[in-house]
């Protein structure tokens, strides 16, 4: 089988790597003109670690990560709302959680694939499919042939554009930095943490070599050239009334280490597959990062349709794939978006019922509240 896929981030290439593990040719065709790992932090679940064992690489990631054993909330005082303890996720499924620089993840998973595969400078604008295949047009005017087509080509797909012409990305209503510094003792080794406030909400996590990555988010408007340029320490100021250690994180930040990017998904969409090409990753679920599932739904996908690929005939596997994929994907994305919903609230009645009721909600529903996220890996 030959097989085309469009993208090289985290989801294309994860493809890619499972899919040459299984002696499929595979071609991965990417935008950009050379191979940049970029991103900040990332979180990756127990349920994508099994997927990365699955193939080979997950302990060689595991090494690059830096396991979190339990999430705090907070409120802007300082005050534990809630807590999770993330090592039921091991007890229960036998892999942690983890932190890892997305550029460190990305690296490994493309050195994990022969050179010729990845091919750069080449940005997909149109598939036909035919008889005995399918074709993938760029805009350079070259075309290639295959039997599938992977359309791994993020949250502003061409390729889904295709197929589903109004599903455009939607706004969230809150934009975010982020960001890696040094931990110098700010945050505490296997705990991450939110802090929620009506002025905005604020999170960080450690990682490998006495780093810490950390987020920011705040309601505004999409596109709002205030918040664009905005320097860390005035950044840090919009943060002051939170506890020291977040402006103590942004202004320990160096400019070029910080993010900023509004925050979208994508509603829910109701197929992936479309003969001969499917949809993975964001360019099917782009989902909020609300609970840092982004990079690892888009593995799961690539691992789910590859274990299809290898078991059944195309069609088969592929009906698998979408099956499995589209109710799983929309609860996460439905569930992530809700959760951004509620911790950035900013009405002083909805926040402070909000920071009375969710410390009574037992830590054990929490925890059960996101055991469906690891349902396929506990069979």
């Amino acid at each position: 089988m030959r097989v085309i896929i469009i993208g090289g981030g985290i989801g294309g290439l994860t493809a890619a790597v499972a899919l040459h593990k299984q002696h499929a040719e595979v071609l991965v065709y990417e935008a950009a003109s050379e191979f940049k790992p970029l991103g900040a932090g990332i979180g990756l679940g127990a349920n994508a670690m099994q997927d990365l064992k699955d193939i080979g690489i997950g302990d060689e990631i595991f090494k690059q990560g830096t396991p979190i054993h339990t999430q705090i909330f907070k409120d802007a005082t300082g005050k534990i709302l809630n807590t999770i303890d993330f090592a039921k996720f091991k007890a229960q499924y036998g892999h942690e959680n983890i932190t890892i620089h997305r550029a460190d993840l990305h690296q490994t998973l493309f050195d994990a694939l022969p050179r010729h595969t990845v091919r750069f400078t080449k940005r997909c604008v149109h598939v036909s499919e035919h008889h005995d295949g399918v074709v993938a047009v760029f805009n350079d005017g070259t075309s290639v042939k295959g039997d599938l087509v992977i359309a791994a080509d993020g949250i502003h797909s061409n390729l889904r554009k295709q197929f589903y012409p109004n599903a455009d990305p939607r706004y969230a209503g809150y934009t975010c930095w982020r960001g890696l510094t040094t931990n110098d003792g700010l945050v505490e080794a296997g705990v991450s943490c939110e802090v929620w406030s009506r002025k905005g909400r604020f999170g960080f996590a450690p990682m490998q070599d006495g780093q810490v990555y950390w987020f920011a988010c705040v309601n505004t408007k999409p596109d709002n050239a205030f918040y664009a340029e905005l320097t860390n320490e005035q950044l840090a100021y919009q943060f002051r009334n939170f506890p020291s250690e977040v402006s103590a994180l942004i202004n320990k930040t160096a400019q070029n280490q910080t993010l900023h990017h509004d925050i979208y998904d994508i509603k829910p969409l109701n197929r992936f597959v479309f003969g001969r090409t499917v949809l993975l990753g964001d360019a099917a679920h782009a989902t909020t990062p609300n609970m840092g599932q982004g990079a690892g739904q888009a593995i799961e996908d690539a691992i789910t349709l590859a274990k299809n690929i290898a078991q059944y005939n195309r069609k088969e596997a592929l009906h698998r794939y979408e099956k499995e994929r589209v109710a799983h994907t929309k609860k996460v994305v439905r569930l992530s978006r809700q959760i951004g919903w509620a911790a950035q609230w900013s009405s002083p009645f909805a926040t402070t019922f909000r920071d009375k009721v969710f410390p009574h909600i037992p830590s054990g529903l929490l925890f059960k509240r996101l055991q469906f996220l690891f349902k396929n890996h506990n069979e």
